[in-house]
């Protein structure tokens, strides 16, 4: 990931709609969740919300599939894979040790 990728997705992360967005759909899991159902957890009106998700899919972190007539939006869990190992690739200058609470933190249970 350059400077420049990791610049879009956090301004894209930076806007508290989209960043629950996110979290939204990280939480629901490959499955994804409709545009509709997003547009009612925001509380937001529809071309509100679309210009919202209009900023994530173009910074790679949302992926959108059309299931008959309904868009089914994903997160783009290898793209933020991505974002998260490149703000701590280098972690703590090279002492793993002080890295660890974090690792543990993000492992899955």
């Amino acid at each position: 990931m350059t400077d420049e990728d990791a610049l879009s997705c956090l301004a894209a992360l930076g806007h508290p709609t989209r960043l629950q967005t996110v979290r939204r759909l990280v939480e629901v899991g490959p499955d994804g969740l409709s545009t509709g159902e997003l547009v009612d957890a925001a509380g937001l009106s529809q071309s509100t919300f679309s210009t919202h998700l209009a900023v994530l899919v173009a910074a790679g972190l949302v992926t959108p599939e059309k299931r008959g007539r309904q868009m089914i939006q994903h997160v783009d869990i290898a793209r933020l894979q991505t974002l998260m190992l490149f703000l701590v690739k280098d972690c703590c200058g090279g002492r793993p040790d002080l890295c660890e609470p974090l690792m543990a933190e993000l492992a899955c249970s």
